[in-house]
């Protein structure tokens, strides 16, 4: 296990290299970042003077090495649009995604799974067949049509809940806000974590049902049922469990996926979180933040993916017993 999370985490630093140096890349030749610092007026004594403090007239390598550095230090640079530390201006924001990112996942997880469950046991019914229209549905939709809808039909004509914004937060300790705490903050939470969250759910409870109507079909389920267990526990100690393994995999995997595509909900919305200050960023060229959302975005997806690695590996034994072998 021990070698198996380290070479795991060796890879994840590999990842991590490449995705800094697209982002530097990104950051060094996607623009002139003079320009986006000075005005019109500026000479070109004091143009060349600027260069020089930023370190651009250094040779790429050493330049490359810089950024690697501050990265690790979380200092990002400062950002032309808004002409403050990008790490502040992602602090500030990052709580909203989060808590929209995990109230999402609950929503798929708590929705997608016992539907499938359903699904796959009584697939026949009539229940069922609605459930795999809803399905249908929201995997065929468009995440930004799916919001317009939910605008229209649940905030603008029932009036029901809250079409923008995050309503009223609270501070906590001075580093974190959340919505939680208050009415009008869980009330704007609803209809944006069911338009992100959707997809996702669609996404699990078709998973769990297949993985259902296989497992259901090996020998080993077969056995149990000739033991005289109850429906009841082949149906949720035997099948669901052994139905559960990829489905852990999917989720993390789909949890990275709902952070780093939160932009769309964000805008639809008008949701102050990360996404929608990186839509901002690229409306004005603002590679600073770009380039610290791009590094954030591969920092949680890799550290996702090697929890969830390990999390196989507790859960499944064939794959502990094979990487004993090795």
């Amino acid at each position: 296990m021990i070698a198996f999370a380290i070479r795991r985490f060796v890879q994840a630093l590999g990842v991590m290299l490449v995705v800094a140096l697209i982002s530097f890349l990104m950051f060094r030749f996607v623009g002139d970042p003079v320009n986006q610092l000075v005005g019109v007026d500026t000479s070109p004594a004091e143009r060349e003077a600027l260069r020089q403090a930023l370190g651009l007239n250094d040779p790429v390598m050493i330049q490359f090495s810089r950024f690697i550095v501050r990265a690790v230090q979380i200092d990002f640079g400062i950002s032309y649009q808004f002409k403050q530390p990008v790490a502040a201006l992602i602090a500030s924001r990052l709580p909203a995604t989060l808590e929209l990112s995990f109230v999402s996942a609950l929503f798929a997880l708590a929705v997608g799974v016992p539907m499938g469950v359903y699904t796959g046991l009584y697939r026949n019914t009539l229940l069922a067949r609605g459930f795999l229209a809803i399905s249908l549905i929201g995997v065929s939709l468009p995440t930004f049509l799916i919001g317009i809808l939910l605008i229209f039909v649940v905030s603008v004509n029932l009036g029901w809940l809250p079409s923008f914004g995050r309503g009223e937060t609270v501070s906590i300790g001075g580093m974190w806000t959340t919505g939680f705490l208050t009415r009008s903050g869980l009330l704007s939470l609803i209809l944006p974590a069911i338009t992100l969250g959707l997809f996702q759910m669609t996404l699990i409870m078709r998973l769990v049902r297949g993985e259902m109507l296989e497992v259901l079909r090996t020998d080993y389920i077969k056995f149990a049922r000739a033991r005289g267990l109850s429906r009841r526990a082949v149906n949720f100690g035997h099948a669901l469990k052994n139905t559960l393994v990829p489905v852990i995999t999917i989720t993390g995997l789909q949890l990275g996926s709902i952070i780093a595509f939160a932009i769309i909900t964000e805008t639809v919305f008008q949701w102050p979180g990360m996404g929608l200050l990186f839509l901002q960023a690229v409306q004005n060229v603002d590679i600073p933040i770009m380039a610290a959302y791009l590094l954030l975005i591969a920092f949680l997806f890799v550290a996702i993916n090697f929890i969830v690695d390990l999390l196989y590996v507790a859960v499944d034994p064939r794959i502990r017993l094979g990487e004993a072998r090795r």
